[in-house]
């Protein structure tokens, strides 16, 4: 591991970035950022971020973005928001909003 970044508290559901996530896992970084940049999902706003800030830091240590990958991307459920909207016959329906925490780790590829 070179570098890392994490995201906390992210409001978009775990499932639906890990459908983001698999497009870039094992990718270069250039590679990976001119995926995300032309997909239609709300996940690739926070991914892009995240990535950015992760290049960012390997910068800060010496590293050029070109010779890394993302050798790590993992998406953990984040604390749920709890709501509670009007139902039929008096009752309450319970509506889960859920978060993310998103963490990316960049590595030289092989043979640099």
């Amino acid at each position: 591991m070179i570098a890392k970044a994490e995201g906390k508290f992210i409001r978009v559901s775990p499932p639906k970035v890990r459908i983001v996530m698999d497009l870039i896992r094992g990718k270069g970084v250039t590679e990976a950022n001119s995926i995300l940049l032309h997909l239609n999902k709300r996940a690739k706003e926070y991914l892009i971020k995240i990535l950015k800030s992760a290049v960012a830091n390997a910068k800060v240590k010496g590293f050029a973005a070109e010779k890394l990958y993302i050798s790590k991307i993992v998406c953990n459920p984040g604390p749920m928001w709890k709501r509670f909207k009007a139902a039929a016959f008096g009752r309450a329906a319970s509506i889960v909003k859920r978060t993310c925490h998103i963490k990316i780790e960049l590595d030289l590829k092989s043979g640099e």
